[in-house]
């Protein structure tokens, strides 16, 4: 089958930069009309400017009427939802026992509890235009775990428990839910913890750098992300569901 979205109307969280972008342009590109979401508004009308269609609508995934409402209007501007990509995350790195109550929830709030909030909203409205597709954003974290990202590594184990939930459940309505979970890719939120990372695990300057080319080749790229997050929504894989496709230039592997 092929890989177009010909016809669909989809909604990308925290889509102003970084993987959410990439990701909503690859959509537009397959034929998509595309919502970019996010939590800046500003950001949100910028990135839409640059993809050929997209609307932009404000949306903090913590906010259940937030949420609600981002679905509740695209449906009445577009006329239907068929793919929701709940890709909005933080990552607040810090020692387990040196991280407090709120920083544990900021990261959950988002990662975890803004998944569980994109799927409750964006199913019953897929559901009604016939089916189509969820794809969430976990971490190869969530299968192995991680220094310094405990909230982080914990709530993207929860997106792939919830993924899975969700792929037996909607099943029979006609919805499939996948989860693509990336190993470390070049972004903002990577590039920009890297010497924060290299102080708290005690690696010299550069060392961050030495272990991923170890590990996992390269950081990975955010086009191959938003590749993923095509082929997962796309009929091109009707016969996927519940799975965890890993993106990670063999990370996971290198662990054992």
């Amino acid at each position: 089958m092929q890989q177009h979205l010909t016809g669909k109307t989809a909604i990308v969280t925290g889509a102003a930069q970084g993987i959410g972008f990439a990701i909503a342009g690859r959509l537009a590109e397959a034929g998509a009309q595309v919502v970019v979401s996010d939590l800046n508004a500003a950001a949100a009308r910028a990135a839409a400017d640059k993809i050929p269609g997209a609307l932009a609508l404000a949306c903090d995934v913590r906010d259940e009427q937030q949420v609600e409402a981002l679905v509740a209007e695209t449906v009445e501007r577009c006329g239907a939802l068929h793919v929701m990509v709940p890709n909005a995350g933080v990552a607040e790195p810090a020692p387990l026992t040196g991280m407090d109550l709120a920083a544990w929830r900021r990261v959950t709030s988002v990662n975890l509890d803004g998944v569980f909030l994109s799927i409750r909203y964006a199913a019953p409205a897929i559901i009604a235009s016939g089916g189509g597709s969820i794809v969430t954003i976990g971490s190869v974290t969530a299968t192995a775990g991680s220094p310094l990202l405990a909230s982080y590594a914990t709530a993207k184990a929860g997106v792939v428990s919830l993924t899975q939930t969700a792929a037996t459940e909607l099943r029979p309505h006609g919805v499939r839910v996948n989860a693509v979970l990336p190993g470390f890719v070049e972004t903002p939120m990577v590039t920009g913890a890297v010497d924060e990372f290299e102080a708290l695990l005690g690696l010299p300057s550069g060392g961050f750098g030495s272990l991923i080319a170890q590990k996992q080749g390269r950081l990975g790229t955010v086009d191959e992300v938003a590749d993923a997050v095509l082929f997962l929504a796309s009929d091109a894989s009707a016969f996927c569901n519940g799975s965890g496709l890993l993106l990670d230039g063999g990370l996971r592997a290198s662990l054992f």
